[in-house]
């Protein structure tokens, strides 16, 4: 049955794997292969009939709606986070520095603070462990999930998005996930979080969830103030 409308194909995105470090090219071909299988679930998804009488009755057990609904988000977030972190690592190492800088010793006391307790966040949950800004206190928070759709958080920017999946270090690192996220930091490119968060800041007024004790936030690098 054909839908009411048809999305264009999405494509991957192509990465420069030649400027990662402590990484194998095998190891991140192989991660590569399951972000495209993401992209490939998704558009299937996406092009799915979306005439609601084809679904049948919905049910919250199972129904071919809530099927497509479980799928959808999954491979969506899949797509999603596998972008933002290959293109934190594939952009060649920058240190911390600037606006970021600022934020993380505000908020985590130290840089060495920061990476201790992502290093903590990456080896208590399943999948990612992502920093993110949220517009509720305009803050920075470490969000940790057990899958791409479990524990994230609406509205909440991701700034820097660690794979903690087994797929994502297993092949080079084994069980050793320490190690594996200590190279994953001698990657990420701190410019490019930055570059996030003047995206953060420029749609900010549009997130609302400002609280009251909040009202009078400045962006240390002046780009946004409430």
């Amino acid at each position: 049955m054909k839908g009411i409308y048809k999305l264009l194909k999405l494509e991957p995105k192509i990465y420069d794997f030649s400027k990662v470090k402590g990484i194998s090219l095998k190891q991140l071909q192989e991660h590569y292969k399951l972000y495209t299988g993401y992209v490939n679930k998704l558009n299937e998804i996406w092009n799915m009939p979306n005439d609601a009488k084809a679904y049948g009755e919905g049910n919250s057990t199972y129904s071919n709606m809530r099927s497509l609904k479980l799928g959808e988000t999954y491979a969506l977030d899949g797509v999603k986070l596998h972008e933002l972190y290959f293109q934190i690592i594939t952009s060649g190492y920058r240190a911390p520095f600037g606006e970021i800088e600022s934020l993380i010793k505000r908020d985590f006391k130290s840089l060495e603070n920061f990476y201790e307790y992502l290093r903590k966040v990456g080896t208590s949950v399943r999948g990612w462990a992502v920093l993110v800004i949220d517009p509720i206190d305009n803050r920075l928070h470490v969000i940790g999930s057990d899958a791409h759709d479990t524990g994230v958080v609406w509205c909440s920017y991701p700034l820097l998005v660690l794979d903690v999946y087994e797929h994502a270090y297993f092949h080079d690192f084994g069980t050793d996930r320490k190690k594996y996220i200590d190279v994953f930091l001698r990657n990420v490119n701190w410019g490019e979080v930055n570059n996030r968060l003047k995206k953060y800041y420029s749609i900010k007024p549009f997130l609302g969830g400002n609280r009251q004790g909040y009202d009078k936030f400045t962006c240390p690098m002046g780009y946004y103030k409430l």
